[in-house]
């Protein structure tokens, strides 16, 4: 995270961390993270894949099985809100406030907020024209059925047939919806990821570098279960959700290492701004997905309010937790 690329402030250490080993270098430290990483993020990524792809074969009751796919569901808008508010953006405003800090520049303009916000209409404007050509490729075949009618030419297929395909066309496009949005998760979560294994790999001393991928192992278990688990509700393929897995595993020990190269050569303020302007369209475009697709998506179900709620909350509560650990 980008809270801990500053090696000065204090650290509060659980009971555990008394006898830390200060005599390991930190080089060793950071490729055993990067491998226990790797492997653990694919492992939770995987779990809820097999859990959700199986489920359709299962003899549990539909009701049921679609009630405990919705609480996952919430808990994963926990885990993503949490992520969002008291993650993402709180490491990007600290990294951009301390970029400007290096660079002797005093903003009289909210210019990080305002790269928020940019991130998060990229996302909108980009949604709104795939949908657009949508509908616009949709056209022809609604005016060739209203040509039809008007000019009394019975179709070939009957009313029912034309209203189960008006209904299977919206499924794919609420289907096709849910995929990009999917998409624009992995995205913002791969961007964010980088940003995280950098930050180990720019740390110098050897217990610092333990603390920040304990809990950085334990946080990025946790986001990968639940973008796993919102790549398998979006129906793709297999072999794609597996490889949208295996490219979010990448990127955290992608991030260590290039972590790793720089700690030869210290970057300039200016690649500190790109950096940090980089990570807040990257919390711009988790800010659009949290908030405009998964959180009403879940909510606006009816039926089970309570326990969706509650399940919110352990989302969230869960992420509190491993962010607390690394205070």
């Amino acid at each position: 995270m980008a809270a801990g690329v500053g090696g000065s402030s204090p650290v509060l250490l659980s009971p555990g961390w008394g006898a830390g080993p200060d005599h390991v270098p930190a080089l060793e430290i950071k490729l055993g993270a990067l491998v226990v990483l790797l492997a653990t993020t694919l492992l939770c990524g995987f779990v809820p894949l097999c859990v959700v792809r199986g489920a359709g074969g299962c003899s549990v009751d539909s009701e049921l099985r679609r009630r405990l796919l919705g609480l996952v569901s919430c808990f994963a808008g926990g885990v993503f809100l949490a992520t969002c508010l008291l993650d993402l953006l709180p490491d990007y405003l600290q990294s951009i406030s301390q970029a400007f800090s290096n660079m002797g520049v005093t903003l009289q303009f909210p210019l990080p907020e305002f790269i928020v916000a940019m991130g998060f209409f990229m996302v909108l404007v980009l949604e709104q024209i795939v949908l657009a050509v949508k509908d616009q490729s949709s056209v022809p075949s609604d005016e060739r059925r209203a040509l039809l009618v008007n000019s009394g030419v019975p179709s070939s297929d009957g009313g029912v047939r034309r209203r189960s395909h008006h209904h299977h066309q919206e499924a794919v496009e609420d289907l096709s919806q849910l995929s990009l949005r999917a998409f624009v998760l992995l995205f913002s979560l791969s961007l964010h990821s980088v940003f995280e294994g950098l930050a180990v790999g720019l740390q110098e001393d050897g217990r610092r570098v333990l603390e920040i991928c304990l809990a950085l192992t334990i946080h990025k278990s946790i986001i990968a279960f639940s973008l796993a688990f919102r790549l398998a509700r979006g129906r793709l393929r297999r072999p794609l959700v597996a490889g949208c897995l295996l490219l979010f595993a990448l990127m955290s020990p992608l991030g260590i290492g290039l972590g790793i190269a720089l700690t030869e050569t210290r970057a300039s303020p200016q690649h500190q701004l790109a950096r940090a302007s980089l990570e807040g369209l990257a919390a711009g475009t988790f800010v659009y997905v949290t908030f405009m697709e998964i959180l009403p998506h879940e909510l606006a179900a009816g039926g089970n309010r309570i326990a969706k709620v509650t399940a919110l909350l352990l989302g969230f509560t869960a992420v509190t937790a491993v962010l607390f650990i690394k205070l």
